[in-house]
Parts: C-alpha cells; structure tokens; sequence
C-alpha cells in the first residue's frame, strides 16, 4: 500500500501497523512543515513526518559503510601478507644463490661458463684465505 491522494485526503500506511491513515489536506501540510505536529493511526500508533532521513536509514548506511570499510581492510592485509611471503621467499632464493655462486667461485668455478681453473681455485686459497666455503654458508 502507497501513499496517494483521495477524495481530498492524504491516505497512507502507519510505520508500525501499516494499517491506513487518512489525513485532510490542511492537516497534511502542517504535519510535512513541521515535525512537531503528529497524528495518528486508528490503532493509536503516533507519527510524523520527520525531516530528512531517519535515524534508522542512517545507522543502516553507516553500518554499511563501516562494513565496506571493513572488507576493503581486511583485503588489503591479506594482499599486504602475500606480498610480504613472496618477497621473503625471493629474499631467500636470492640468498641461497649468492651462496651457491661463492662457493662456486671458492672452488675455482668460473660463474659464467662453468669451467674449473686449477689456478683460480689456488688463487682464491692464496689470496683470499678468509674466503671459505664454510664461512659463506653461515
């Protein structure tokens, strides 16, 4: 049931019991200028016309938001924690080939072609001593 007119008479359903109300026009237009003029239903339920929106629909669409607000957070952290796990995990990849590399290069490998130098192996034991394999790992 909507609102209309009919016969000169505002009729509408009552907010509580939805039961019809029916409003003369002068009445009518005082009631919508001014919230503090109510009338009632047949069944005694008082009303107005309230300005602007009502507290109910407020809190509905606050609560909507806060909601949203919610979810776009909670999403963004659950993105922030996958960006965080891959990059720890390229960190150590990383980490694991550096070390791989040196002791590669400690034992005399070269790191482009693949190939050992009995020379480079002696050089690195003579020169670099501090540079072990051993060391590399840790």
């Amino acid at each position: 049931m909507g609102t209309e007119w009919r016969n000169g008479l505002f009729v509408g359903p009552c907010y509580r019991c939805q039961s019809e109300i029916w409003l003369p026009r002068p009445l009518y237009e005082a009631a919508k200028k001014s919230p503090k003029i109510g009338f009632f239903c047949p069944y005694g339920h008082e009303q107005v016309f309230a300005e602007g929106e009502r507290e109910v629909d407020q809190l509905r669409r606050e609560r909507d938001r806060l909601k949203q607000q919610m979810a776009r957070v909670e999403e963004e952290k659950l993105d922030l924690i996958a960006k965080a796990a891959l990059a720890r995990s390229q960190a150590d990849a990383a980490r694991r080939e550096t070390v791989r590399l040196k002791k590669r290069a400690a034992a005399g490998v070269c790191p482009c072609c693949k190939r050992t130098f009995d020379e480079l192996a002696r050089h690195m034991r003579a020169k670099h001593p501090e540079f072990r394999a051993e060391e590399i790992a840790a």
